[in-house]
């Protein structure tokens, strides 16, 4: 998977009226399959907006975003809703699960709206959560299951579909340290056995030293950033 971003940029009006220029020529290539990568920066400078555009949640309002050579803003609403459900993963800060369904269950849910067969979904879902240390609690709902255990079946819903492209937004953030260091571990694993490059998003310098990059995002531009 070859992620590349050309001279994104993102402005949004605020309350009264006024232009705020978020983004203002972000460029990155990663090219290969499994790379990880961090992005940091202080709150406000962009960065889920950043995730937004590359994940196909928000249009740039100048530039590119490609994968494989392929300009994904020249793909229709439902080609992009399409490519989102096959080619790409989402862990948030706040898991989102669904809380009236089994772990189980929520990790089957993006094979089923992909089309797969039930058996076929739960025989993957199973895998996932046997794979993130939750092969236990498969029946088990969200209320019945630690910070730390709904964040590892928000990872294995994620990896659901075999996404190339893996998009992280502060998915530690919300968790202690034991539990961040599981879920990291989860994630690092995942990425390596699958070949699925993931990009994420993080406060925190420690956790972004343990991926192979790490850039700041700063004055609306992206750079390596070297002060981890």
């Amino acid at each position: 998977m070859h992620l590349q971003l050309e001279n994104l940029h993102k402005s949004y009006l605020d309350g009264e009226g006024r232009t705020l220029h978020i983004l203002r020529g972000v460029d990155l290539r990663l090219e290969q399959p499994g790379q990880t990568a961090a992005i940091v920066g202080a709150s406000g400078t962009g960065k889920s907006t950043l995730l937004h555009l590359i994940g196909l949640l928000d249009q740039p309002d100048q530039g590119r975003v490609l994968l494989d050579d392929q300009d994904l803003s020249l793909l229709s609403q439902d080609a992009q809703a399409r490519y989102r459900n096959t080619q790409l993963g989402f862990i948030f800060q706040f898991h989102q699960l669904l809380q009236d369904f089994s772990a189980l269950e929520n990790v089957m849910m993006p094979a089923l709206v992909q089309g797969q067969s039930h058996s076929q979904s739960r025989k993957r879902a199973s895998e996932l959560l046997e794979q993130v240390g939750l092969g236990e609690r498969l029946l088990h709902k969200p209320s019945q299951l630690s910070g730390g255990e709904q964040q590892r079946v928000a990872i294995a819903r994620a990896l659901t579909n075999r996404p190339r492209l893996l998009l992280a937004d502060e998915p530690t953030g919300n968790l202690d340290q034991e539990n961040e260091s599981q879920v990291l571990d989860t994630l690092l694993r995942c990425c390596a056995d699958g070949q699925t490059t993931m990009l994420m998003i993080t406060h925190n310098l420690q956790l972004a030293t343990t991926l192979q990059q790490c850039y700041r995002l700063q004055d609306g531009r992206l750079q390596l950033d070297s002060s981890p």
